[in-house]
């Protein structure tokens, strides 16, 4: 023993340290919600990725599909292919899953071509706009 304790002091009680059955009842199954629902936010989080990397996708579609429009147009321009600018460039976008949204001719046998895919996402239809023209 120690001076100036009685016996007992500063030791803890067992029965202060035992859970009451009360409190056990009320924390069963706790852990399984917190689980479930970080399991939710998991699948949210990963849908939400999902979505944005489609959408990465489908812009980079759509800007593939304006650069090639516009370098045919711009082609056929200048006389290198045949046929109408625009409709040679709509040709080539069709081809690629895009119609044209706008074509127009600039000046120094430029093309500038703007296309919208035709699928679309939950954020709206992807657009790529580009300008083609005879080298410097």
């Amino acid at each position: 023993m120690t001076a100036g304790r009685s016996p007992g002091q500063g030791i803890p009680q067992t029965e202060h340290l035992q859970h009451s059955p009360r409190r056990t009842a009320r924390e069963r199954g706790s852990g399984t919600v917190l689980a479930a629902g970080l399991g939710m936010v998991v699948m949210v989080a990963m849908a939400l990725m999902l979505l944005l990397a489609q959408s990465a996708v489908m812009a980079s579609r759509a800007a593939a599909a304006a650069d090639l429009a516009a370098l045919a147009a711009a082609d056929a321009l200048r006389g290198i292919t045949q046929g109408v600018p625009c409709s040679v460039a709509a040709d080539v976008a069709a081809r690629h899953g895009a119609e044209i949204a706008r074509c127009i001719e600039g000046g120094g046998d430029t093309m500038e071509v703007r296309t919208e895919l035709l699928d679309r996402s939950m954020f709206g239809a992807a657009t790529g706009h580009s300008r083609a023209g005879p080298p410097p």
